[in-house]
């Protein structure tokens, strides 16, 4: 729908966020500004007028306040040495000050606690389990030469007095040594419940040091140490006795409506000789979500999933919080505020299988450990020993899928519940007259939570499901009584929680009507509406709009309000989009019932009254007929469930809400290159570019001169963003699950984005043992399970299949071989990401943990696969066969999928993985039989796939079309050596063809515009089809790949001499291009290259591996394939024939050692661009390598025996910090302006008719590189060196750490390899490409040969 339709409707109204706060706001940016100026002009010479720009954006956002990670500053204050630890943590977890988005402090009780919780997450590890690890930064000033880290102290002291737990001493680092990680070396392990923190200190090269800042942590117990235990309501508990009388008269869905409303939890402690106490530390869990507070404050900002998400049967994470200050108040109220999480969830199942999980009643485990000053210790507030109340609070209803209900009424009169204010001794509950709405504040005594059902029964019954088991193997086990699912072991947080990440301002709000209000906050994302200032009292209109009705308040007279969120407007109607976002895919097809019928989800058992046919993500606040209508400003967000959403629409109000806000949630992992690092701490206070919050930073880490390409990459980002929800989930509404398929395909991306190491593992972790004041290489150290490939270890069958999700949820699995196996190249993701892991973080523990799970599922495949595949149709030599047969392959691709190919393909990876990890741990026994079985494999499809004397790589009866054949072959060195190039040459007759999809009909046929049909047929976008135009997809300007050949494809490209193709693709228009989504209003990537209205998501990060190509190969910067921990990056900037699609390009890869960063841009190019494909030019190159690390420079090849090569590297570090700084500001303020995608089609509901806008958005802006800021123009290099002999023999040079500026002279720019076909160059094939030798990586076959230690070619 057009914005001027809306407007049509009603004036667009516009946020007004004016506060007294901005008025001091000035007055901080003023004196950030004088501040800066005068440093800068006093102490260095450089450009004063980027510091005032600078400073402009501390005036701007100067009313924020200061908030973030730990990790973000550190101080070069911390001795003379050249190399600056930053980023420490402890088994690979930060501490997290306070969440970069959190909302404003929530309204609290009079009697709250004037305390406030330290921190947002504290890192807890278990006492056998500590790790330290940090990341290096290179001091300003310092010499290259001197940043190797030649020692290294570990000082561990506790909070309180500062008593001395652990000095490693100074340990000698040799010179080619790698510090990975420190492994506690005290004598004794720490005491649980302490609460201690952390220095390293680093001698460099001179042989001077530099300490870091200190990091706190703290220390939990062990399984066997926890005193406290589970408990419940005694409601809840009731509901799943099957004795119980509830079950003869009601259904499942009705027992689940006795469970709500949601139970409070609280209990109360004194704490004696306070005065002494030197910590306290309260540790929690609750099943399914909770948050936590003391004495009336909350303690943390997360809450949605937390904890995270797992097969709570088999693990459930704890938190803890440092509640030493509370100690203070005379009393300590703990309480604890619950939401259904995946544990308690309404019973309805659609795309996902909710009742497939484990589930009982909500329930927590809770207890606080004081230590003393004098070293003695105190155990109190247990669950199941300590007194525990419950009561039914104010969340009536909270559900992932469905949203939360929020009695504003009950929130407001039982404010204060967890203070002492507000305490009463407990009740009895009524037991023969059950009704949930009547034990609202009514304090009852917990009761212990109980089942009779063992995890070895629940394990076996899920077996039995999923056929991994067969049912005549099954063990008997007594008829249970109690029926909740058994509970896991209690392991310490293992990653960080769902946080709020950014907090961000509508863009536009309209008015549509009957007291409804459209928000717009310009991009999707995951998280919930809040309202800094409540919600106006409800209106009543005539008739509610679809999904706002709420049927029951209404028969009652009550007052409510709703919030229903979307991310995109439904084009007939102007509504949002309900179907789009349809939780579990349930809906009834929308409007227009394109996919489905009406009437559709009217079976739906548990299906929600008042969500009309469509499974809604919608939020209501309540308050009864007879309440005070206060209440209503009481409302603030929902907290135990998260929407995905750009759009959001609030009903039904007279006037909008004020001071509305959207809270963006995911794992708050931390972003490479999102946070500046300054380095001075006083400068990064005044200017608050210390907060992942403040708007100052871009989108992610890449950037070039395309709009295009820089838009494909922001929409990666974006999805990958929303779909970070403690599992790396498909789509953040629809399923939230996560897909092995998806981890396969999308995980390179994920790990150039973020630092992943806590997230994708959950399995054991080692490094560096120290033992008494020795720091040792240690491969057997004892170690903390970490996240995602130890959610698939859990999720392992007995006969070693590994599932396609990592909770098994029976989707697929028709799919894959059989056995409870998922798809192949699904089930293959947790070797897959082992590798990948390894290669960024290497932990040896985690391969040492999972070989032994990954050489089961080699046992398995080696048994089932060949008899699974013929089951499924499939013959010894293929015939018969032409694609398309059993599997799920290279999903949503646009032309036919090898199921074959990748079914033997992953087969053939999981070996290779298993050989490469065997190989690590010289494992000789593995190695062998892996390399054995692979090469076994490479040679079963190579011989298969060439014995038609084709050379297309396809299979023996294809027609050389299917996918992802020669790319992956190519890409993953199956294709033998010496017939590469004869498949890559082959490769390039694949042509594109028409695309007969509904949506794009439709558009057509109401794209009456002459001049926009003409216009769109020259570029290529649409296509003569008899005496019509038909939307094409395209082979070489586009992409018709589905979620794994859309890497192969690229990677491909630009790794064998066509990077220029490669750019292409990524920067074409139409159908089949990030610039069609953007077009279409996308801010996430779409799980389809087509437009769907009704069915395929708009937010899934499946086809993201684009987003790794970007800068890996456009701007040039990847860890080096081989590389361990990310020690080493290679440097491999390429650049197509002309300089039409990219005149610059840059990226950053944070990695274990630090962050790594290129830049490049051509010089001397014309102004007139027509000459932008002949000129003659020259290319600026820069290459940042942190202390401790590695480069490879890889030269593109070159245009003519005349190019030249040079190279310079810095004598003394510049502040690259400040660079950095500024660089973001300016991209900021470009990003304000709107300098990225300029247009978009919009639908006139009245005329029926598509249109062309013209208006411009942020996303795609594009923004210079720090690496050429002016700070680092006027670096002093030392003598420059030719490296000419290594452009021209193609030969590696090695980089030590520092900055370096290479020059590629005399570069000779050409015209671009256009296609050819009667449908023009974007359908057409690229025929008789260098007539018979398809470019110069194709003369050195052994280039071609997989290499053990080999991470990124695996598969």
């Amino acid at each position: 729908m057009s914005r001027e339709a809306i407007s049509r409707r009603k004036a667009a109204h516009n946020p007004q966020r004016i506060s007294i706060q901005l008025l001091f706001a000035g007055f901080i940016g003023l004196f950030a500004t004088l501040t800066l100026v005068w440093q800068h002009a006093h102490l260095q010479q450089t450009d004063l007028s980027s510091l005032i720009a600078y400073s402009k954006e501390a005036f701007i956002t100067g009313s924020s306040t200061f908030v973030g990670m730990t990790r973000n500053i550190y101080s070069n204050s911390g001795g003379e040495g050249s190399i600056i630890p930053m980023d420490l943590t402890v088994n690979f977890l930060h501490v997290i000050d306070k969440a970069p988005g959190a909302p404003p402090e929530p309204i609290m009780a009079k009697s709250a606690s004037s305390f406030r919780s330290p921190e947002d997450f504290l890192p807890v590890v278990a006492p056998s389990d500590i790790q330290f690890r940090w990341r290096h930064v290179a001091k300003t000033g310092a010499v290259a030469s001197d940043l190797i880290v030649t020692g290294y102290r570990v000082l561990v002291v506790s909070m309180g007095k500062g008593d001395v737990i652990w000095d490693s001493g100074k340990v000698t680092v040799d010179k080619d040594e790698v510090i990975r990680e420190i492994v506690w070396g005290g004598e004794a392990p720490p005491a649980a419940g302490q609460i201690l923190q952390w220095q390293v200190t680093l001698w460099d090269n001179q042989n001077q040091k530099s300490a870091s800042q200190w990091i706190k942590f703290a220390v939990g117990p062990e399984q066997t140490d926890w005193k406290g235990t589970w408990v419940a309501h005694p409601s809840d508990m009731a509901t799943f006795d099957k004795t119980n009388e509830v079950w003869k008269k009601h259904n499942e869905c009705d027992v689940w409506k006795m469970r709500r409303p949601l139970p409070l939890f609280r209990t109360k402690i004194a704490i004696k000789n306070a005065a002494q106490v030197s910590s306290a530390l309260l540790l929690v869990s609750g099943l399914g979500s909770f948050r936590a507070s003391v004495n009336g404050v909350p303690l943390s900002t997360s809450g949605p999933i937390d904890p995270p998400f797992t097969d709570y049967s088999k693990r459930v994470m704890y938190r803890g919080f440092d509640v030493t200050s509370f100690t203070k108040d005379p009393e300590m109220v703990i309480g604890m505020t619950m939401g259904s999480g995946w544990w308690d969830h309404r019973p309805i199942s659609g795309m996902a299988k909710p009742e497939l999980l484990p589930k009982g009643p909500a329930t927590i485990v809770a207890q606080v450990m004081v230590t003393y000053k004098s070293g003695e210790s105190a155990l109190l507030g247990a669950t199941g020993d300590q007194a525990w109340q419950v009561a039914r609070g104010h969340i009536r209803e909270s559900d992932l899928f469905t949203g939360e209900m929020v009695d504003l009424d009950v929130l407001s009169t039982m404010e204060g519940w967890d203070t002492a204010s507000m305490w009463t001794d407990s009740t009895i509950l009524d037991k023969d007259n059950h009704d949930p709405y009547k034990e609202i504040n009514k304090w009852v005594d917990t009761v212990p939570y109980r089942t009779d059902v063992t995890l070895e029964e629940r394990v076996q019954r899920i077996s039995i499901q999923a056929k991994a088991m067969e049912f005549k193997d099954a063990k008997s086990f007594p008829d249970a009584i109690h029926l909740a699912d058994p509970i896991g072991k209690l392991v310490p947080h293992e990653m960080p929680p769902v946080m709020s990440m950014e907090r961000i301002a509508p863009d536009e709000i309209h008015d549509l009507g009957a007291g409804r209000w459209l928000f717009d906050f310009s991009k999707a994302f995951s998280g919930m509406l809040h309202f800094d200032e409540g919600v106006p009292e409800p209106i009543v209109p005539d008739s509610y709009p679809r999904a706002h009705g709420f049927k029951q308040a209404s028969a009652n007279g009550d007052g409510f309000i709703t919030v229903i969120y979307g991310e995109s407007l439904e084009m007939t109607t102007g509504d949002i989009n309900r179907v789009l976002v349809a939780g579990l895919g349930l809906h009834d097809g929308g409007p227009r019932h394109v996919s489905k019928n009406a009437g559709a989800t009217a079976h739906t058992f548990c299906f929600p009254e008042d969500h009309d046919a469509v499974l809604s993500q919608r939020d209501v606040y309540v308050v009864p007929k007879d309440a005070d209508k206060s209440a209503y400003t009481k409302a603030r967000q929902s907290h135990f469930t998260t929407h995905a959403f750009r759009f959001a629409e609030v009903c039904c109000t007279k006037e909008p809400p004020k001071g509305v806000h959207a809270l963006l949630y995911r794992s708050a992992v931390p972003e490479w290159g999102k946070f500046v690092f300054v380095s001075n701490a006083h400068f990064c206070s005044i200017l608050s570019l210390c907060q992942p919050s403040n708007s100052l930073y871009c989108e992610g880490n890449f950037d070039s001169s395309n709009v295009n390409i820089n838009g494909g990459y922001e929409l990666v980002k974006n999805a990958m963003v929303s779909n970070m929800l403690s599992v790396q989930s498909d789509c953040p509404h629809r399923e939230k699950l996560p897909y092995g398929g998806d981890l396969v395909a999308d995980s390179p991306a994920a790990l150039h984005f973020f630092d992943m190491s806590t997230f994708y593992k959950k399995v054991s972790i080692c490094g560096l043992c120290v033992i008494g004041d020795k720091a040792i290489h240690a491969h057997n150290c004892s170690c903390a399970p970490q996240k995602t490939i130890y959610d698939w270890l859990d999720a392992q069958w007995a006969n070693g299949a590994y599932t396609e999700t990592s909770v098994w949820q029976d989707l697929n699995d028709y799919a894959g071989i059989g056995h409870g196996a998922g798809e192949t190249v699904w089930a293959s993701a947790p070797p897959v990401l082992t590798v990948r892991h390894y290669q960024s973080y290497a932990d040896r523990g985690l391969l040492e943990k999972s070989l032994p799970h990954h050489v089961k599922w080699i046992d398995f495949l080696d048994r089932e696969f060949d008899a699974g595949m013929r089951k499924k149709g499939y013959t010894d030599d293929l015939s018969g066969y032409n694609g398309e047969k059993s599997g799920l392959s290279d999903w949503l691709s646009l032309r036919g999928r090898d199921t074959w190919l990748t079914h033997t393909g992953f087969y053939m990876g999981s070996a290779r993985c298993v050989a490469y990890i065997a190989n690590v741990l010289q494992d000789k026994k593995n190695l062998a039989r892996g390399k054995t079985k692979a090469t076994q494999l490479q040679k079963r499809i190579s011989d298969l796939y060439l014995k038609n004397g084709k050379d297309t790589f396809d299979c023996p009866e294809g027609w050389g079309s299917l996918t992802p054949g020669p790319e992956m072959s190519l890409f993953s060195r199956i294709v033998p050596g010496e017939k590469r190039c004869a498949v890559l040459k082959n490769y390039f007759l694949r042509s594109g063809s028409f695309w007969p999809g509904d949506e794009e009909k439709l558009f057509l046929q109401e794209l009456k515009n002459q001049t926009l049909i003409q216009e769109m047929s020259l570029t290529g976008e649409l296509v003569k089809d008899g005496d019509g135009y038909s939307f094409g997809w395209s082979q070489w300007e586009g992409f018709n790949e589905g979620i794994f050949a859309i890497r192969y494809s690229m990677k491909t490209l630009s790794e064998m001499g066509f990077h220029g193709i490669a750019l292409k693709k990524a920067s074409g228009i139409g159908f089949g291009t990030p610039e069609y989504m953007m077009s279409f209003n996308a801010t996430t990537m779409w799980e389809s290259f087509w437009r769907s209205e009704d069915l395929y998501s708009r937010n899934h990060p499946m086809l993201g591996a684009l987003a790794e190509w970007m800068p890996s190969s456009a701007a040039g910067l990847s860890l080096y394939p081989t590389t361990a921990g990310g020690y080493e990056a290679l440097f491999w900037p390429r650049f197509g024939k002309s300089a039409n699609i990219l005149t610059y390009a840059s990226a950053e890869q944070g990695s274990m050692r630090g962050d790594f960063a290129i830049a490049w841009r051509y010089q001397d190019l014309p102004i007139d661009k027509s000459q932008y494909d002949s000129a003659v030019v020259s290319i600026q190159i820069r290459i940042l390598i942190p202390p401790s690390a590695k480069g490879v420079l890889r030269l593109p090849i070159p245009p003519t025996n005349s190019t030249t090569a040079s190279i310079l590297s810095a004598l003394r570090m510049p502040d690259v910090n400040v660079a950095k700084a500024v660089a973001h500001t300016r991209c900021k303020e470009r990003r304000r302006k709107k300098l990225g995608f300029s247009y978009n089609w919009d639908y006139d509901i009245e005329k029926k008719e598509w249109f062309k806008r013209y208006s411009g958005k942020a996303i795609g802006t594009p923004c210079d590189s720090f690496l050429f800021h002016q700070l680092i123009n006027g670096v002093e290099w030392d003598g420059e060196k030719s490296i000419t002999d290594n452009l021209q023999k193609r030969t590696d040079h090695h980089l030590a750490p520092g900055l370096y500026e290479v020059t590629l002279g005399n570069w000779k720019l050409g015209k671009e390899i256009e296609g050819k076909g009667p449908h023009g160059s974007r359908l057409g094939n690229i025929p008789n490409i260098n007539e018979g030798n398809v470019g110069p990586y194709c003369e050195d076959s052994s280039t071609a040969e997989w290499e053990i230690e080999d991470g990124t070619h695996i598969i």
